[in-house]
């Protein structure tokens, strides 16, 4: 009795050599429930915009633009009321450098140190630690800001003129402890990923750990490095408790960091919980100011997306 032939395999390199024998069901429900989810993402962004546009479309039909983008007061619940955005814009940006002026440097320190220095030991308990910060609620950073950091400040500050109880300068420096594990996680991650052999070869030519660091890690992670402090500036325009805890709830167009001012995020808490009737131009405030916002934030990431392609490295 034959034995049955042996079948044929395909030989490499012809059309039928990496054909599956099988569909992959499973590899096709993922992949169907990755698509889903970047149309979530997608929607969702577009169903805000969508809930914004009516509104603001009513305001400037009330309301001049040239007025809100220029104008140097804001009372819009007063009468006679007055709808200039800057001082909010300007409370904004105020406390947003100041934020940046802790974070960055501490952050990227924080990142050198987890990437070049620590041992993997150190790095597994450390950097846990550090996202821990993460996690606190704004509230809390808010209310730490007005009575711990804002009477600190009152008892140490040189001279005549100490900071206000509300201002924006402990707002700015407790907003900045709270990015720190957002750009340093993410800077970190950058400069692990920096190939080993570029290290290698720096320490070959007599470089000290401090110049692999700076010179040659630091700038193969810059479009990451980028990326983290673009998401920190994102992520400090948009905070909320913080500023309208801390910072105060009167528009002042000053760059006085002793001063107390609103943020845009403030004054949207500060309206929307409030007795503002639907329709009602001081009700549609809050939608320009978000739609302003979101702009800004729009801006911000298309910033980071084209210094992340312009500084990107690729490595075989």
């Amino acid at each position: 009795m034959s034995s049955p032939a042996p079948r044929k395999r395909a030989a490499p390199g012809s059309p039928g050599f990496l054909r599956r024998s099988q569909p992959r069901y499973g590899e096709k429900a993922v992949k169907a429930l990755l698509v889903i989810a970047s149309l979530v993402s997608l929607l969702t962004t577009v169903g805000i915009v969508i809930a914004l546009i009516p509104p603001v479309v009513a305001f400037f039909g009330k309301v001049s633009f040239g007025e809100f983008i220029t104008g140097t007061d804001w009372s819009p619940l007063f009468e006679p009321p007055h709808f200039g955005v800057i001082p909010l814009v300007t409370a904004t940006l105020v406390v947003t450098c100041i934020a940046l002026l802790v974070a960055v440097p501490l952050g990227l320190g924080a990142a050198v140190y987890l990437s070049e220095y620590a041992s993997r030991r150190v790095r597994s308990v450390f950097k846990p630690v550090l996202e821990v910060l993460a996690g606190i609620p704004t509230v809390v950073y808010g209310f730490f800001a007005l009575k711990a950091i804002t009477p600190f400040l009152q008892q140490i500050w040189p001279g005549n003129d100490p900071p206000q109880v509300f201002n924006a300068l402990s707002a700015g420096f407790v907003m900045g402890i709270m990015i720190i594990p957002t750009i340093a996680s993410l800077a970190e991650d950058s400069m692990t990923a920096v190939p080993r052999s570029l290290r290698d070869g720096a320490y070959a030519l007599g470089s000290s750990r401090m110049q692999v660091s700076t010179k040659v890690v630091f700038p193969a992670a810059l479009s990451g490095i980028v990326a983290a402090i673009v998401l920190g500036i994102s992520r400090a325009i948009g905070e909320t408790m913080i500023v309208a805890i801390a910072a105060g709830g009167r528009p002042n167009l000053t760059f006085n960091p002793l001063e107390g001012m609103q943020t845009m995020t403030a004054f949207i808490a500060a309206a929307g919980i409030g007795d503002l009737p639907t329709g009602s131009t001081g009700y549609q405030t809050i939608f320009a100011v978000g739609l302003l916002l979101f702009a800004i934030t729009l801006v911000m990431n298309l910033i980071s997306i084209r210094l992340v392609r312009r500084y990107r490295e690729v490595y075989e």
